[in-house]
């Protein structure tokens, strides 16, 4: 007699996902963290493998970058000691003395611009959310610069 029939709707997964590209499912618009939509092997292997792509691209481009500055440098050297130019070091002290100052002078505010401070704290909610990702990332950067 006093019976309440409850009504539900019924939601078919397979009929929903097919009707979703696949780049809605990696690139949700609403996508939080990492951390709730992956595993925490699955966020390793992503941050680990991408981190170490990193470091092994910036090793190689540091040691390129060194190498050209160094062999540059060496150049000017070589080519200072042969007579072919002729360096006036009094002019090299007196710009770089002016750099000291000026860098002084800029770095004695310590005022970081609003700009600034809302991509750094950005980057430390996006840290903070995704901290697996981010360690699987630090190691695979380390293990990419070592090798």
């Amino acid at each position: 007699a006093g019976v309440k029939e409850d009504s539900f709707n019924v939601l078919d997964l397979a009929d929903y996902t097919k009707n979703r590209p696949w780049w809605r499912k990696v690139f949700a618009p609403s996508s939080g963290s990492s951390a709730e939509k992956y595993n925490v092997a699955t966020q390793l292997v992503i941050g680990g493998v991408t981190g170490w792509c990193t470091g092994f691209i910036f090793q190689k481009v540091g040691k390129l970058a060194a190498t050209a500055v160094g062999g540059g440098f060496f150049l000017l050297q070589i080519a200072n000691h042969t007579g072919y130019i002729k360096v006036d070091w009094k002019l090299v002290e007196r710009d770089v003395n002016k750099a000291k100052q000026q860098l002084k002078f800029h770095s004695s505010g310590k005022k970081v611009s609003p700009e600034v401070k809302s991509k750094v704290d950005e980057v430390i909610i996006f840290l903070k959310k995704n901290v697996i990702l981010t360690g699987g990332f630090a190691g695979g950067f380390l293990l990419g610069m070592a090798s």
